[in-house]
């Protein structure tokens, strides 16, 4: 079989629930769903930690947030481990990124072993956005989703077609604030989109430290950023059922307006593809940073290690080797992506990225019985107290059967992070009985033998993954510089060995 291209189709917060592929109940992704119909639609993949700088760098670099340093946006991506776009590029690959990076603006952390690449500073704008490359920078006139796939589109018609070649087209949309295309603003008029059904959620038996986010729909987002005035006659803490369903439907509104956008430019994607006669031998992934709440739980945003934050979408289509319309609801992480692909592309991921934390997929994408397959993953939020959303810090283990969740409530001199401790608690769903997460059993004496378990396992995984757990006050505050790094002894029993690869 010869060497398969790698088209990498990443946007931003888009959550799984708001494609019809997953079952949505909100909006219609008729290309996406495609891509699941061709391929494989991943159930159970999630992220390492839920906000979008730190997920990208696990991505390219297979490995957790206390390994490569990027652990919060606040954070910039130094090259201490290497790349999947550096080992591929080594191995004859060539190489192309568009769109949003997020992971620095500096020289030092500009995107490496690209040979071309174009992508938006920060956030990126939607509309005519600025662009920076190689050669400097420039503002390119029209609509990012649509300019993004343009100038893939443009590359892989310029590219050597006698050599394989990885593609990453990351997208801004659906990021906040949201600025629909104007031919997507039809879509999803206020007061059709249904509403989920944990929108008033009391969170009466959540931690604290939970009910302390700024993350409500109601009350912390800006009817500003939705581009209407509030009426007056829904202010004041009487009103908030209202308020929160007037803010509800104008936020996914905009939203989903937004995934339009994302959904038609797969599309075109995919039809340029079979065009140019590469379908059948080039991998197509899409997937988002990391999930979203739409409204669940009452929330916006993401962070939290709550389901619709923690999943990824994920589908893959390789026709030569994964069978159309298939599902995998084996639990697989996004320090796992590198791996799979570096198997994908005839590599030995051990020793072609002997950093990676992650394990390769692939057996389970051809339908293959994996025995050894982990039954569990392990999160870590870092951000704690960041200065707009207040969200814990807190990691956390989940089951299929399971989550336990410890928000240990310390910033650890962690970029972005408050200095602020909060009180150690504990979370705990049984997902069985409670797939909506809605009634935390942590103290429940009838759940005492499960959460210790749960404890025993969320142990192996720090242990395997060499992250340090939170002790108190007195636990080492990791400094987020390579030569510091080096002093926490549980985390050098794993670094000891990699090359010493810091700033350029």
């Amino acid at each position: 079989m010869p060497t398969p291209n790698i088209v990498f189709v990443m946007s931003d917060d888009h959550a799984a629930h708001a494609i019809s592929a997953y079952g949505s109940r909100v909006n219609n992704t008729p290309y996406l769903d495609r891509l699941a119909r061709e391929g494989v639609r991943m159930d159970a993949t999630y992220c390492t930690n839920s906000i979008c700088s730190p997920s990208r760098a696990s991505i390219l670099t297979g490995t957790y947030s206390h390994v490569n340093g990027v652990a919060s946006i606040w954070t910039e991506i130094d090259y201490r481990v290497p790349t999947i776009a550096e080992v591929l590029q080594d191995a004859g690959y060539q190489t192309a990124l568009f769109g949003k990076w997020h992971l620095g603006e500096q020289p030092a952390s500009a995107p490496r072993n690209f040979d071309a690449w174009r992508v938006f500073p920060g956030q990126g704008e939607y509309v005519d956005p600025l662009m920076i490359g190689p050669d400097g920078a420039e503002t390119v006139p029209g609509y990012a989703t649509d300019i993004v796939t343009d100038q893939s589109i443009d590359w892989i018609r310029q590219r050597d077609p006698e050599r394989p070649f990885l593609l990453l087209v990351h997208h801004k949309a659906p990021h906040r604030p949201w600025v629909p295309d104007e031919k997507h603003k039809h879509l999803y008029p206020v007061g059709s989109i249904p509403e989920p059904s944990t929108l008033f959620d009391d969170h009466s038996t959540r931690s604290q430290a939970v009910r302390g986010v700024h993350m409500s729909v109601a009350d912390d987002l800006a009817a500003e950023e939705l581009n209407e005035k509030l009426p007056d006659e829904l202010r004041g803490p009487e009103n908030r059922e209202a308020r929160m369903r007037w803010k509800y439907q104008r936020y996914l509104r905009d939203y989903l307006q937004c995934v339009q956008s994302i959904d038609d430019n797969v599309g075109r994607l995919l039809d340029v593809l079979d065009a140019e006669g590469l379908a059948e031998n080039t991998v197509v992934v899409y997937t988002s940073d990391q999930g979203f709440f739409l409204g669940d739980h009452g929330w916006f945003d993401k962070r939290l290690m709550f389901d619709e934050s923690l999943q990824m979408p994920m589908m893959i289509r390789w026709p030569s080797v994964i069978p159309a319309g298939s599902t995998c609801d084996a639990m697989v992480t996004n320090v796992d992506f590198a791996a799979t692909f570096l198997e994908m592309a005839g590599l030995d991921a051990a020793s072609a990225l002997p950093t990676s934390q992650g394990r390769s997929f692939l057996p389970l994408l051809r339908g293959e019985e994996v025995p050894d397959w982990p039954d569990a993953v392990y999160y870590r939020y870092w951000e704690h107290d960041d200065p707009i959303h207040h969200a814990p810090a807190h990691y956390g283990v989940r089951t299929k059967d399971y989550k336990l969740i410890h928000y240990y409530g310390a910033g650890l001199g962690v970029p972005g992070s408050s200095d602020r401790l909060f009180e150690s608690e504990w979370e705990l769903y049984d997902l069985q009985k409670d797939p909506a997460e809605l009634t935390n059993v942590a103290d429940d004496p009838a759940y005492a033998e499960t959460r210790a378990g749960l404890a025993v396992r969320l142990g192996e995984l720090q242990a395997h993954y060499a992250d340090l757990p939170y002790e108190g006050p007195s636990t080492p505050a990791p400094s987020w510089s390579w030569a510091d790094k080096k002093a926490l002894s549980q985390v050098a029993k794993y670094l000891e060995n990699l090359p010493e690869r810091g700033q350029a």
